[in-house]
């Protein structure tokens, strides 16, 4: 049941998945001293895990794993056809967070911080999207605003959005810290600093200050995403930086738990998305970020790695920017707030079940009723509770929406304007 109007009664929401959290980096790490992962965390998606092994030189023949731990690094190849097998028969999942704690690879990728890269030519133009090779035109156009994210115990990813240095990544990647090492696409590392955060969206801000100019992410926050669509991932996965992986959109409004367990609706991508690709950017085919990668879900058992299945989440681009906007200005970042407690419907109609009323709350004074049904918020078809706390989550205090419920049988519309909710 929702709390207040918009978190979900433990007994409707989704099975809760383990969030997992990871040591601080231990000084080059043998990878047979690899320590287990703890879990803790009180929310059910998890953003972090270690990068994978170092590769295999190329006159070493290719094992075959043994298990899925082994699916970031080697054995890839030889292992897909096995993870296939095993993903087919597995009953449950379980969520990580897309950052990259420290293992034996993180000092592999930590020494590869030191090695020179080639930038990318910069540019802000759109692109037409019919180019011939579609994912490199988009990784050429934004790779130079990627960068890497370093705290005391994570890596992560982010990138720069705004020329004065301000660079948009996730909560969690910066969680704990005041400052991080960002490392830009010619290699050059520079400490910045934590403007602010929200947990509940899972959003963050960081700037840098270089005395040269920056190149920039265009930002797609009036672009339609659309499920199907071409999705291109840039961000450090394990630690290593530059990278690009493609996929699609695979749905659009996925209503995902934040880190408080508040509803957020997310784009989810098949793109692979992996520990470390955190706080990076989810682009169009015509390079403009669609949204902020924050997390996956995948196959990992206790005691093994987590990694791509092709379930990740990205915090849509509107979203991120209306709230670091917030943080920047040094304002609280605020939601829209019903004021109903609600279950998912189980009768006739498909929605959120109107189980309590806040007396003189919004849903009062628009004269929701005990036993409605929401199946709609404007344009936006409703499918549960969760769906209706993330819609109402991602509108704004004072915002009028239209709401289309049953009551008794019968459609009605009703007008609602929204409280005001901080958390």
């Amino acid at each position: 049941m929702t709390d207040s109007g918009w978190n979900i009664d433990p007994g409707s929401s989704p099975p809760t998945r383990d969030h997992a959290w990871f040591p601080a980096p231990q000084p080059s790490p043998s990878q047979s001293a690899r320590p287990p992962w703890p879990e803790s965390g009180p929310g059910p998606v998890a953003h972090g895990v270690a990068p994978a092994a170092p590769p295999i030189p190329a006159s070493t023949p290719v094992p075959t794993p043994p298990s899925l731990q082994h699916r970031g690094g080697p054995g890839r190849f030889v292992g897909s056809l096995a993870i296939g097998v095993v993903l087919a028969l597995m009953i449950g999942f379980v969520a990580g967070r897309a950052t990259s704690s420290n293992s034996p690879s993180a000092s592999i990728a930590r020494a590869m911080a030191g090695a020179q890269v080639t930038p990318a030519a910069s540019s802000t133009a759109p692109l037409k999207g019919n180019e011939v090779e579609p994912v490199a035109a988009v990784a050429k156009v934004l790779s130079p605003a990627a960068v890497q994210l370093q705290g005391a115990n994570d890596l992560g990813s982010g990138f720069i959005y705004d020329p004065s240095g301000l660079i948009l990544t996730a909560a969690h990647v910066v969680a704990g810290n005041s400052t991080m090492t960002v490392r830009l696409n010619d290699g050059t590392q520079v400490q910045g600093k934590v403007v602010g955060s929200d947990e509940a969206t899972d959003v963050a801000v960081v700037k840098i200050s270089t005395g040269k100019t920056l190149p920039v992410a265009r930002l797609g926050t009036d672009a339609p995403v659309q499920v199907g669509q071409l999705a291109i991932a840039l961000g450090s996965p394990y630690g290593l930086t530059q990278s690009v992986t493609s996929g699609i959109v695979s749905a659009v409004g996925r209503t995902i738990p934040s880190q408080q367990n508040n509803m957020v609706a997310m784009i989810q991508t098949d793109a692979p998305i992996n520990p470390g690709n955190s706080g990076g950017m989810l682009a169009n085919r015509q390079g403009q970020v669609i949204g902020v990668n924050d997390s996956i879900i995948s196959n990992a058992q206790s005691g093994t790695e987590a990694g791509s299945v092709g379930v990740g989440f990205a915090i849509p681009i509107g979203l991120a920017k209306s709230v670091a906007d917030k943080l920047v200005a040094g304002k609280p970042v605020e939601f829209g707030y019903l004021g109903v407690k609600t279950k998912d419907a189980d009768g006739t109609h498909v929605g959120g079940f109107v189980a309590s009323v806040e007396a003189d709350g919004p849903a009062a004074r628009a004269n929701i009723q005990v036993g409605d049904v929401i199946v709609r918020v404007g344009d936006s078809p409703v499918a549960s509770g969760t769906d209706l706390a993330a819609a109402i989550r991602a509108r704004s205090p004072g915002d009028t929406v239209r709401l289309t419920l049953f009551r008794g049988g019968h459609e009605q519309q009703v007008s609602v304007t929204l409280g005001r909710s901080s958390n």
